[in-house]
């Protein structure tokens, strides 16, 4: 993987830039900026896909491979962190002097003179940064935003907006967050995850310090988790707003309902709001008690905020329906650590009735499968009512010999409940096999086990004969 050299000065121009994986979450987003700021923009990616096909729709030139001479007369190389080193566009840059922006220092450029909202914390980023670019916009405040999954109802990752405001979701995985000249720092919650990235928690805890400190106008931080209460303790700053069920925090979460999409009650100065999402999900709640901290902080009227986060109607790969075959309804989410697969589990819980929930979990990366085997099954155990268990998409990692799927499926306690089952069709056929009418199919995994659904799907025709 790359890592990007955050002591690098921006540039005071792009020229044109060429996007190297321009169709990934992040970087079409980020691509898609840079032509709405009249910036010629190139590209390249393995596959072509639908974020490919729009971009060039808007002016972007697109190869579909990875080849030095895609590069071209490009001025500016933008890179992902994904990205190997002997990727062969990556090495004409730098044997050609061609200036390389990680795709964070790509963003931090575009941000550049706007009222930022930087959105960060182990779980929640996409979907509260959803929230907040939807209630904006509801709410007429034309903002920019660039968010790492597409948000229903506005049916993009990114948007060009006229106002100063702009709203990203910062990623903290590889210390990148604190490039951003943020002026509202939103913390969801602090775990001791990324430490491949970090060494230890306590790296983790200084980079979110010296994050929210160094925000411009003020902090919204979630009173709620012991990691996020961990980095509040620490903080200078003289602007700090919390949110969650604690008793002293200031946007204060109560009276939760949890049967289909969630509904709350958030009070702020000791006025009470009811508030009902169109999704599901006690964690949606908090998600949305954060986006309410913060668009109250900028000014807007409480009741205004509350109409417009209801029309939130969620991001891609985030408990997505893909489609229901013989009363079996396939979902798919990006949950890829024991919180977040918890979370998404008691969602579907939450809607599917008398049905049971069937989980297909991909374990991401080596080192994370590794750490966490155990409590991956102790959730998917406990939350699931069966579970297949593919092999480790190992993303930016090398193998390790002994860390496969098997090192998950062989903690459950009991071996009925789960099944480790490497190949793609084998696992789509058993699921299918044993998925019944009234339950829920669930894909789990930040990697690539998306594109397992429409094998689920054909799977289910064939065996219910739908």
């Amino acid at each position: 993987m790359i890592k990007p050299d955050l002591s690098q000065p921006l540039p005071e121009t792009i020229g044109t830039a060429h996007f190297v994986g321009i169709g990934g979450s992040g970087m079409n987003g980020i691509a898609r900026l840079f032509l709405a700021a009249g910036i010629r923009v190139t590209g390249s990616d393995r596959v072509e896909s639908e974020y490919t096909q729009a971009l060039r729709r808007l002016g972007a030139k697109i190869a579909i491979g990875h080849d030095a001479a895609n590069v071209g007369d490009a001025d500016t190389l933008v890179v992902t962190g994904a990205l190997w080193q002997d990727n062969p566009e990556y090495q004409y840059a730098l044997a050609h002097g061609i200036p390389v922006l990680h795709r964070s220092q790509a963003l931090a450029w575009l941000t550049r003179g706007s009222r930022l909202v930087a959105v960060a914390g182990a779980h929640g980023k996409s979907t509260t940064t959803g929230m907040l670019a939807t209630a904006l916009l509801q709410l007429g405040a034309d903002p920019s935003f660039v968010n790492g999954a597409v948000i229903e109802g506005v049916e993009t990752s990114a948007g060009h907006g006229e106002s100063d405001l702009f709203v990203i979701e910062a990623d903290e995985s590889d210390g990148s967050f604190l490039l951003y000249d943020t002026a509202v720092a939103l913390i969801t919650n602090v775990d001791d995850d990324h430490l491949d990235h970090y060494g230890s928690y306590g790296a983790v805890e200084d980079a979110f310090v010296t994050f929210a400190d160094a925000a411009r106008e003020f902090v919204v931080i979630n009173a709620d988790d012991p990691g996020a209460q961990a980095v509040a303790a620490r903080l200078a700053h003289p602007n700090v707003v919390t949110f969650g069920e604690a008793a002293e925090a200031d946007v204060r979460v109560g009276d939760v309902s949890t049967e289909g999409p969630v509904a709350f009650t958030l009070t702020l100065g000791g006025a009470a709001h009811r508030v009902q999402l169109k999704v599901p999900g006690r964690h949606n709640a908090f998600n949305a008690a954060a986006a309410f901290a913060v668009l109250t902080g900028l000014g807007f009227d409480p009741s205004a905020v509350v109409d417009a986060l209801a029309r939130f109607g969620g991001t891609h790969r985030r408990f997505e329906l893909h489609g229901t075959v013989g009363g079996v309804s396939v979902y798919d989410d990006y949950a890829h650590h024991p919180a977040e697969v918890q979370a998404v589990l008691q969602a579907a819980r939450s809607v599917v009735g008398t049905g049971r929930i069937i989980a297909v979990h991909q374990p991401h990366t080596y080192s994370r499968t590794q750490r966490l085997a155990q409590e991956f099954a102790e959730v998917l155990e406990d939350y699931a009512d069966e579970t297949v268990v593919l092999d480790v998409f190992g993303a930016r990692e090398d193998p390790v010999p002994g860390v496969t799927g098997e090192l998950v499926s062989a903690r459950f306690r009991d071996p009925q409940k789960v099944a480790f089952i490497a190949d793609w069709q084998q696992a789509a056929d058993y699921t299918a096999e044993h998925a019944q009418a009234g339950d829920i199919v669930l894909t789990l995994g930040c990697g690539n086990v998306n594109l397992i659904v429409p094998q689920l799907l054909d799977a289910l025709h064939t065996a219910k004969g739908a």
